[in-house]
């Protein structure tokens, strides 16, 4: 049921409580949750947030806004129910340029970015001045407030830490409606806030991104183990060698299931019928992903250095390679997007669950679920990722919460499924926690949901109080970010 809220009459005009924005900004990515906010605003200025985020804090009866990039969250994180939704990718509408290129060779490079801004037109608009950003999703059309609200994981964390840990400077605006300039060195309480703070203490309208000369090839490589005990053993090998002062090569370090015979687009034809016979008859086959980023001044080399390297890998005898441009590497996950678009797959339910796994309980985590629960319920069709980092890659200063161990494993369960059963793959969710629960693996989720405060104490342990702190002093009347209903 709709309730009447009053809005500030000054931004009448960007206001919209019609049908389709309504409808818009009621689902996300996930399409398992649906909660319609009273109102959209489409602004064009800081000042518009200002002004709707000011008029609910003075307000004998505040309303809730909350900020709305890619809506790729998949349990209604950007959501506001009869409060406001604000659509961030209307501040660049009006053709101001909101990536903007800055310092020199001595001090380091950055891009000043508006938080609406996608990482895809990041990359593009660095790459023309020879420049990269340093640590990346998988997926680039998110939003940069989007991915800092979180944290922003991918194959390079284990060496550049994940997005957050790669900002100078933000711009946000408080749940006072207050615009703040942050940044270790100036309102550091807010700045460590809102990275990780799940959109909780302020909306990120600008971020000053950490950028490096970029490289413009990657040779792309996929290993395959039968032994998920040797498959990580020697991820974690990749990342010593990266530790160890190699020149960062690989760039790039992930790893996934394979348990799906038809799934085998990456490998030559020639090679499809064995790895499919292999995954038949060991029911999971490990992938090891790496990736090097060169030119033609450093090719020989990296090639050099990988020959190396993969000489002291422990992976079945045949090594899988693409070599490809930067962009091509970084935006694989497009590609399969625009496939699975075209097939109508792509806008429907995702239940999906990502998670942070202390190194300790990785073996029995794969004992457990992977092969107790995924392949025993013949869950083999979602794409199942699982990679290592080290903890000190990440400021735990930072919102963010990771487990305790040096070394941790990322796990994600992203699952597709149809309108009718997604309760199923959910159902499979909750049971991978209860495993962990019950094993004793102090897992962390990752962009995940609690449906109880609790869960939510529980969750960020000993920052739970600072997290608490932040929000009485950033935002005292919980107007921000409803829709992750840790305090609303």
């Amino acid at each position: 049921m709709a309730i009447n809220i009053t809005l500030p009459p000054n931004l009448q005009d960007k206001i919209h409580t019609d049908a389709d924005a309504i409808k818009a900004a009621s689902t996300d990515y996930g399409h398992i949750i649906t909660q319609n906010p009273a109102a959209v605003l489409f602004p064009s200025s800081m000042e518009d947030l200002r002004t709707l985020i000011g008029f609910s804090f003075n307000s004998s009866v505040p309303y809730t806004v909350a900020a709305k990039g890619q809506a790729h969250s998949v349990h209604g994180e950007a959501m506001a129910t009869n409060g406001v939704v604000v659509e961030m990718t209307s501040l660049s509408r009006n053709g101001s340029n909101r990536i903007v290129i800055g310092g020199d060779k001595a001090s380091g490079f950055y891009a000043d970015v508006g938080g609406e801004q996608l990482w895809i037109d990041v990359l593009n608009e660095t790459l023309q001045k020879g420049l990269t950003p340093v640590s990346w999703t998988d997926y680039l059309y998110l939003t940069v407030g989007g991915t800092l609200s979180n944290a922003g994981i991918s194959g390079q964390t284990h060496i550049k830490g994940p997005q957050i840990n790669n900002v100078y400077e933000l711009d946000v605006v408080t749940g006072k409606g207050e615009l703040v300039t942050c940044s270790k060195q100036a309102n550091s309480e807010l700045f460590y806030a809102v990275l990780g703070g799940l959109g909780q203490f302020g909306i990120i309208t600008r971020a000053r991104i950490v950028l490096e000369q970029a490289k413009t090839k990657v040779r792309w490589f996929r290993m395959l183990y039968t032994d998920f005990n040797t498959f990580s053993k020697d991820q974690e090998k990749v990342m010593e060698v990266n530790e160890s002062g190699s020149g960062e090569i690989p760039n790039f370090l992930e790893g996934q299931l394979l348990m799906d015979p038809n799934s085998l687009d990456f490998y030559p034809p020639e090679d499809r019928p064995r790895i499919a016979s292999l995954v038949k008859q060991y029911g999971i086959l490990y992938v090891l992903e790496i990736a090097s980023y060169y030119d033609d001044r450093t090719k020989h080399s990296v090639n050099k250095k990988l020959h190396q390297l993969f000489k002291s890998l422990s992976c079945l005898p045949n090594i899988y390679s693409k070599n490809v441009t930067y962009v091509e590497f970084l935006d694989r996950v497009h590609t399969d997007e625009l496939v699975l678009r075209k097939k109508g797959l792509w806008e429907v339910p995702h239940p999906w669950l990502n998670l942070f796994i202390p190194k300790s309980g990785i073996q029995a985590f794969n004992n457990g679920v992977f092969k107790n629960i995924l392949l025993k319920r013949n869950f083999t069709k979602s794409i199942v990722l699982v990679y290592p980092m080290y903890r000190n890659k990440w400021d735990d200063n930072m919102s963010a919460v990771i487990p305790d161990e040096e070394i941790f494993y990322t796990a994600g369960f992203l699952h597709s499924s149809g309108f009718n059963n997604w309760q199923v793959f959910d159902n499979i969710n909750k049971e991978i926690l209860e495993f962990c629960d019950k094993a004793g693996i102090k897992v962390k989720k990752y962009l995940g949901y609690q449906d109880k405060k609790e869960k939510w104490i529980n969750h960020f342990g000993s920052k739970w109080k600072t997290f608490q702190d932040m929000k009485a002093q950033f935002d005292p009347k919980m107007i921000l970010s409803p829709g992750q209903k840790i305090f609303n």
